[in-house]
């Protein structure tokens, strides 16, 4: 069966912790949780990523003629939209995995993008 990277993107402003008590939070991750147990076995893999950190690496120059790397520091919060996090998912096609993913706690903070994985 095809597998699905679920990308989960947010602002930074509106992601799930700004203004949420302790206890709220965990809430929120009781609702991944029971989302994830909803789906079973279809759920190979699913983290979340750090807010803090991280780095950008891109080849100066062009495709004809690459050039130095550079590693650069982020994602910033003032970045417009940051990723979050990912899931895997086992769908039979593109609308399966969207319908799957229409439940997820996720979308009342950011959005998804949904990509097959290429088998190689």
């Amino acid at each position: 069966m095809p597998r699905y990277m679920l990308l989960l993107h947010e602002a930074p402003a509106t992601g799930p912790a700004p203004d949420l008590s302790p206890e709220d939070i965990q809430a929120v991750i009781n609702r991944y949780k029971a989302w994830r147990q909803s789906l079973g076995a279809r759920i190979q893999l699913g983290e979340k990523l750090k807010e803090e950190g991280g780095q950008a690496l891109r080849r100066e120059g062009s495709a004809g003629k690459p050039g130095k790397v550079r590693i650069l520091d982020g994602p910033y919060t003032e970045a417009k939209e940051i990723l979050g996090g990912f899931f895997i998912l086992e769908a039979g096609g593109y609308d399966e995995a969207a319908r799957l993913s229409e439940s997820c706690p996720h979308l009342d903070f950011g959005w998804i993008q949904v990509r097959e994985i290429e088998e190689t």
